[in-house]
């Protein structure tokens, strides 16, 4: 069984984020879902950001790296939305990583915003809609990251639909079919990962 350590959105540790680390508990797994928002949780993206812009530089860094302290080197990391990044970041700079679960959000793997090279070995799904405007601006990362890798270390699945946040089922965004086959793939990559 795998060891997850799950990032959550920028509306916070909300009930649906929290469902599904349970989720994935429920098939064995142990799941470590921190909350960087200390306790708020936000109503938009838009309210969740202003919540972020507001921290002091370097908060949510100082944040990630308590949530990580302590835990042991062969984690899967995954991440909805804003928390891809940090699940991204350690998956490509903590060594040990075993597999990466990138949910509506990539960020490339090369070029300014890059965090180095994709580690060796490490396999990573990403899933995302077609439709929503915050995943289309990082598809090409996908992309790119997914023929950078190849097909045996690499999926990207995309869903029809324009929600974001689609697998957070206490969000009007929540789209029950497309969620089901998220946790379902996301499953399959944990068995083989694990």
């Amino acid at each position: 069984m795998a060891q997850v350590l799950l990032f959550h959105h920028v509306q916070g540790l909300t009930a649906g984020v929290l469902a599904f680390a349970d989720d994935l508990r429920a098939a064995g797994h142990t799941v470590h879902a921190p909350d960087l928002f200390d306790g708020h949780t936000f109503d938009s993206v838009e309210e969740g950001f202003g919540y972020v812009q507001g921290l002091p530089d370097g908060e949510v860094a100082r944040r990630t790296e308590a949530a990580v302290a302590g835990l042991p080197e062969a984690l899967v990391y995954a991440g909805f939305s804003w928390g891809v990044v940090r699940a991204q970041s350690l998956a490509q700079t903590r060594p040990g990583a075993r597999g990466a679960l990138l949910y509506e959000s990539c960020v490339p793997v090369t070029g300014e915003w890059a965090f180095g090279p994709w580690p060796a070995g490490v396999p990573v799904q990403v899933h995302g809609k077609l439709g929503d405007e915050f995943f289309d601006e990082d598809l090409p990362a996908a992309r790119e990251l997914v023929e950078t890798l190849g097909p045996d270390l690499a999926e990207l699945f995309t869903y029809d639909g324009d929600q974001h946040l689609f697998a957070d089922r206490s969000l009007p965004s929540y789209d029950r079919e497309a969620a089901a086959l998220l946790t379902q793939r996301t499953l399959a990559f944990l068995a083989h990962v694990g």
